[in-house]
């Protein structure tokens, strides 16, 4: 898939999404398989990996610790270092725009020897780290970051860590993942108890590299010092760039778009749950099991949306999709209300403002609140008028954009786009093989 980095995209107004289609491998799931490779014993295969930016500044930072890593297309082999072969890199670990690089780092890194230093872009920069590094202090860590919590994060080596028993105060994956790698370092047990379901990937994969990991509800628990084995891990499609084709097929009429092999975690599927709840026609075919990941192949057709309150269960489970998802509710009938999701204040950017902005300067009536939005549905017939949105240098918000033209008056012309390459890259081949008008400008 040619993966060019676009400044702009230009979508022109109408159509609709048909065929057969596969999207990139989940970049969550490739991180993972990344990290887990380099400190296990032996060599391990990764096939379907996403070759994003956020990804591959995670494979850079390990290069950089002396992990050989072998590279052709999608498939990866990590020459594993062992739990403690890691090398101390000659500088500061530049992760761009990638959080998930950062936080699940800062808890890898917790328990080396050597002194680390991670950086990022101007996004990443801003935002929340306090929320991995009091754990981490309470389990031996020292990291210093910014007066305001913020990257560089400066993580000293030596340090005898400890395993603690936290209770998050908010569902988070990446926390969760950051204090079970430290947890391998550790003397003893370290358990996370979850106010809510969060994504497993961390704890499934620890269990395919070997790992003895407990789960008892909300509580996770794992034992420091324990190897792991080198596996091979087949990276499903990312079921969070799924969601923008979904969206497109089931908000334009006479669309039938089948994406095969996309990872159906049942800790990722809040977008499905959430257009089955607007009365999307939408199939799963084909489930199956691919190593510890459920996947399947996910049917969806134009038809009628209907407004919805979106259950607060849900918010955990479809965190990263809710940009996509406001451009739903905008063509469904009827009023959508979103609350309990003020973590989207805190993401690449302030989803919540900027997605407001950019749907009322496309003629869409949105109120925001502290930890959601009302939006008021257009119903049948284009519901966006065109415009120019900017979309402050975040990925699934400029996709959101796009994809919102299918239901336009005329042209929507996106600015800041270079970051989709970060979580999808060849999103605009892609899409335009799915029948979407867009066009990537340089």
């Amino acid at each position: 898939m040619n993966s060019k980095v676009y400044a702009q995209f230009e979508v022109q107004p109408g159509g609709k999404l048909r065929g057969m289609l596969r999207v990139p491998g989940d970049k969550s799931i490739s991180h993972r398989a990344l990290m887990l490779g380099a400190i296990a014993a032996g060599d391990t295969d990764i096939t379907g990996f996403l070759e994003g930016g956020d990804t591959l500044a995670t494979l850079a930072a390990f290069q950089a610790m002396g992990v050989q890593i072998d590279r052709a297309g999608g498939h990866v082999t990590v020459r594993g270092a062992g739990l403690h072969g890691l090398k101390p890199p000659p500088g500061a670990l530049d992760l761009g725009n990638s959080g998930t690089s950062m936080r699940l780092l800062a808890g890898l890194l917790a328990g080396q020897a050597f002194d680390t230093t991670l950086i990022g872009d101007e996004s990443l920069s801003r935002r929340p780290m306090r929320r991995v590094v009091e754990p981490l202090t309470r389990m031996g860590a020292r990291i210093d970051t910014t007066p305001g919590g913020t990257a560089p994060l400066r993580i000293h080596g030596g340090r005898r860590l400890a395993g603690i028993e936290y209770a998050m105060p908010v569902a988070s994956a990446q926390v969760k993942s950051c204090l079970l790698l430290a947890g391998l370092y550790a003397a003893g047990a370290t358990t996370i108890i979850e106010p809510a379901p969060s994504r497993d990937h961390t704890e499934r994969m620890l269990g395919t590299f070997g790992a003895a990991i407990d789960t008892d509800g909300a509580r996770v628990s794992l034992r420091g010092g324990q190897r792991l084995r080198a596996t091979s891990i087949a990276v499903p499609g990312d079921i969070s760039s799924a969601a923008f084709l979904m969206v497109g097929a089931a908000i334009a009429p006479g669309s039938d778009l089948t994406l095969q092999n996309v990872g159906v975690n049942p800790t990722r599927t809040g977008i499905i749950d959430i257009l089955k709840a607007m009365g999307a026609d939408l199939q799963l075919l084909n489930e199956r099991q691919a190593g510890a990941e459920p996947v399947a192949d996910i049917r969806v057709r134009g038809g009628t949306l209907r407004g919805i309150r979106i259950d607060g269960r849900l918010v955990p489970l479809a965190i990263d999709e809710f940009p996509v998802v406001f451009i739903a509710a905008v063509a469904a009938s009827g009023e959508t209300v979103l609350t309990g999701a003020e973590e989207l204040r805190v993401k690449e950017s302030d989803r919540i403002a900027v997605m407001v902005e950019g749907l009322r300067r496309l003629g869409v009536r949105a109120e925001p609140a502290a930890d959601g939005v009302r939006i008021s549905g257009g119903g049948e017939g284009a519901v966006f008028s065109g415009g120019e949105i900017d979309s402050r240098g975040d990925h699934r918000v400029a996709m959101a954009f796009a994809i919102a033209a299918l239901r336009a008056s005329a042209p929507i012309k996106i600015l800041d786009c270079t970051n989709v390459a970060t979580s999808f890259p060849g999103f605009v081949e892609c899409a335009r093989a799915a029948g979407l008008a867009i066009v990537g400008k340089p």
